[in-house]
């Protein structure tokens, strides 16, 4: 996950400045119970997309059959579908309109790739309808990349130098590695709530299938919101860590 990347790669540049008598408390009581979600969170997407992609749907349907169903009902017949290796590597990319499924997913009848498919076509019409929070959370892609590349070596600088100017500066830009993660909810939530309306409405899947579905999207859902949480334990860990030091100097 993103913020718990991010999480990994503070701890290893500036683990130290937090310590206390050779322990980091800031990380233990802050960030680690939040990896720790993130990795639950992980353990249940795997475990429910490894159920439910064993278990057919009832209609015996492909899942790139269900996405271009959706697609065409919505005027999207521009949209293109494409298989691509991996597995839960699904994405739509709005710069090309492709969605891209995993090939599970794309040439697969289970219920999982249904309520993937589905999924991912949720992005696709956030797109084409301008869905606000879409547009935020793509506006927000070069600013999060900049800060994130930036931020721990201008708070690490900040740090050595006793400048806390430049370490509250970097802080500022590694919060909108959260900001993004925040932004990323309601768009994630929005298209998992399509994907259940499209696939019920279209008769895609009966209402057994339905429940597996939910089941998986719920799960996957829960992944960012363990990243939000990620990523708002490390923030508030590197703005203790800066107070703490700049109290000092």
């Amino acid at each position: 996950m993103y913020g718990a990347l991010l999480a990994s790669e503070t701890s290893n540049y500036i683990g130290g400045m937090g310590m206390f008598y050779g322990i980091d408390y800031y990380y233990i009581v802050l960030v680690l119970p939040a990896v720790l979600i993130a990795l639950f969170a992980q353990v249940k997407v795997k475990s429910a997309y490894s159920k439910y992609s064993r278990i057919g749907n009832s209609r015996g349907i492909t899942g790139a059959q269900a996405a271009r169903m959706i697609l065409d009902s919505h005027g999207l017949q521009h949209v293109q579908i494409a298989a691509i290796p991996g597995e839960m590597t699904d994405n739509f990319n709005p710069r090309t309109n492709i969605v891209s499924l995993s090939q599970g997913v794309y040439n697969g009848t289970s219920i999982a790739s249904i309520g993937i498919a589905a999924h991912e076509v949720g992005h696709a019409i956030q797109h084409s309808e301008n869905y606000v929070p879409n547009k935020i959370r793509s506006a927000l892609v070069p600013v999060t990349n900049f800060g994130s590349s930036i931020s721990i070596f201008m708070i690490l600088l900040g740090l050595v130098l006793g400048f806390s100017v430049l370490a509250y500066l970097g802080v500022i830009l590694y919060s909108t590695a959260a900001l993004f993660q925040l932004v990323t909810l309601p768009v994630e939530f929005n298209a998992s709530s399509r994907a259940m309306k499209h696939i019920r409405e279209m008769g895609i899947a009966n209402e057994a299938d339905a429940k597996g579905v939910r089941k998986v999207l719920s799960a996957a859902a829960m992944t960012y919101v363990a990243a939000l949480l990620t990523s708002v334990a490390q923030l508030v860990r590197l703005l203790l860590i800066v107070n703490r030091r700049s109290d000092r100097d």
